[in-house]
C-alpha cells in the first residue's frame, strides 16, 4: 500500500510546476515559427509541389 501513497505524493509535487513561463511561451513561439518556414518552403518548393499535385489528381480521378 505504501508505494500508492508514494506515486501520489509523486505526482502531486510534479503537478506544483506545471505551467510555462513567459520566455518559455516567447521560446516556443519562435521555434513554432521556424518550423512553419521551413515546412513552407518545402510544400512549395517544385518537386513536393508537383508530387502533391500528382497525389491529388490520381485522388481525384480514381474510379469506384
Amino acid at each position: 500500500m505504501w508505494v500508492w501513497e508514494r506515486v501520489r505524493d509523486a505526482l502531486s509535487r510534479s503537478r506544483e510546476d506545471a505551467g510555462m513561463t513567459t520566455s518559455e511561451y516567447a521560446m516556443g513561439t519562435i521555434a513554432a515559427c521556424g518550423f512553419a518556414a521551413v515546412l513552407y518552403k518545402v510544400v512549395t518548393s517544385g518537386a513536393v509541389s508537383s508530387a502533391l499535385q500528382s497525389v491529388i489528381g490520381k485522388a481525384l480521378d480514381a474510379q469506384f
